[in-house]
């Protein structure tokens, strides 16, 4: 596994960009989490040892949040989940492997392994645009569809690796959507595909 060489942020979350390294990935529909929510989120989180609301402790309550499935949830329609997979294979053994992936009715969840030389944030951006795009045209409306940002990690190791692909691949079960992974329609426990 390669090791973290370039941290940047755009004022929102800070990212690793890593050309050559595997990434965890995580953005959601721009109506899953008002920020009035986040707010409320935030509020009784226990300190971090620097006296800052636990980091940790919020993500959980988000994911929490967002498995809940607040929104429009413009995700749930076949056509818009898999314009999304679409974008996601379209440079997969190009750009990056696409390693693990599940779409959610109002977030997405996926790893790849970035190509050396290739920028995480460009993918992202790419995946972004191009899928809001495609929705759009099925789905209608107008305003963002993705959130600004996304949340991004860097895997460690190949238990890291493993626990990951877990997670993504069992959160539509997590989220009580089916009874087996390979039950949800739009995730890598079905197979990555071509």
């Amino acid at each position: 596994m390669a090791s973290p060489r370039q941290r940047h942020d755009r004022g929102f979350l800070p990212h690793w960009d890593l050309g050559g390294g595997i990434q965890a990935l995580t953005y959601r529909l721009a109506d899953s989490l008002p920020a009035e929510a986040l707010e409320r989120l935030k509020q009784d989180l226990p300190p971090d040892r620097d006296g800052r609301p636990d980091q940790h402790a919020l993500r959980l309550r988000i994911e929490a949040w967002i498995d809940a499935g607040h929104g429009a949830c413009l995700l749930r329609e076949e056509s818009a989940a898999q314009a999304v997979i679409q974008h996601w294979r379209h440079r997969h053994g190009e750009d990056y492997r696409l390693l693990a992936y599940v779409v959610m009715p109002n977030h997405v969840h996926v790893c790849i392994e970035v190509a050396e030389g290739q920028s995480l944030t460009t993918i992202v951006e790419a995946w972004k645009s191009c899928s809001s795009r495609s929705i759009r045209k099925v789905v209608g409306g107008n305003g963002p569809l993705w959130q600004r940002d996304y949340w991004d990690r860097w895997i460690r190791d190949s238990d890291h690796l493993a626990r990951t692909v877990r997670y993504i691949e069992e959160n539509p079960v997590a989220a009580g959507l089916v009874e087996a992974a390979e039950q949800w329609p739009w995730s890598s426990a079905r197979g990555i595909g071509a």
